[in-house]
């Protein structure tokens, strides 16, 4: 997911009990289970394959921020990368559902996949407040990113404009310390309180190791959920070692 131009907000200002934002990076937002009705968050990758950490970091947010739903939106063409191989999109699309079946609060999405061209974040941010709206709610958004793609938000298409249409919520990632508060002041004037920095199971795991020990014939049990490791023997999916060796997330 990147960023593309939007035109205004589309969130209202929530109060401190229903979003505890911490503009100041490292200071992390209080636990609340209170849902807010309406509240959507959207965490995206490419999920080649969806693993444990991607769960872990959904529910530590969905729980830290009260929200009511959660949508996994794996990327049709990643913007940066637009040459990388990628498992097919329904194959990615399987896994996750299958990972996610069980918990109501998760949903999957295929706004990328179903569309042409680079998997912009504001131009999927535009289409689900859009949809929001045809379906009577207005736009309560909030965009999960690990500490490293949000170092590299200032690169992204237009990233003022996303963090006008939509939260942020940041969750660690090994090996990348979050920013300081004269970073994202500088970076984002006048929109540090739009960042939470939320604190959540730090499981040093990438979906490339993941590959890699498919390919290698190595377990990975417990690493990913039991029905998608089921699903890539089923599939024969990562045995070469080359397949998407290169994407991260």
């Amino acid at each position: 997911m990147g960023a593309a131009a939007l035109g205004g907000s589309l969130t209202p200002e929530r109060d401190a009990t229903s979003f505890r934002g911490a503009a100041t990076p490292g200071t992390l937002a209080a636990p609340s289970r209170a849902i807010v009705r309406g509240s959507l968050g959207i965490l995206g990758g490419t999920f080649d394959p969806i693993h444990v950490g991607h769960l872990a970091a959904a529910e530590e947010v969905r729980e830290s921020l009260g929200l009511e739903r959660l949508l996994f939106v794996p990327a049709g063409v990643p913007p940066h990368k637009p040459d990388r191989r990628v498992t097919a999109a329904d194959h990615r699309i399987a896994m996750v559902q299958l990972a996610i079946a069980g918990n109501d609060a998760f949903d999957v999405s295929r706004v990328e996949v179903d569309r042409a061209g680079p998997s912009w974040t504001a131009d999927t941010v535009e289409i689900l407040a859009d949809t929001e709206r045809r379906q009577g709610r207005e736009p309560d958004l909030t965009v999960i990113l690990s500490v490293e793609s949000f170092r590299g938000l200032p690169a992204w298409r237009e990233p003022t404009r996303l963090l006008e249409a939509a939260r942020i919520a940041v969750v660690p990632r090994g090996g990348f310390p979050a920013p300081d508060q004269a970073w994202v002041d500088e970076q984002f004037p006048g929109l540090a309180p739009r960042v939470v920095f939320l604190d959540a199971p730090r499981l040093r795991l990438s979906a490339t190791e993941i590959r890699q020990r498919v390919a290698a014939g190595r377990s990975i049990r417990y690493l990913v959920p039991e029905a998608v490791r089921r699903y890539i023997g089923d599939h024969a999916l990562y045995r070469d070692a080359g397949e998407g060796d290169r994407f991260t997330t």
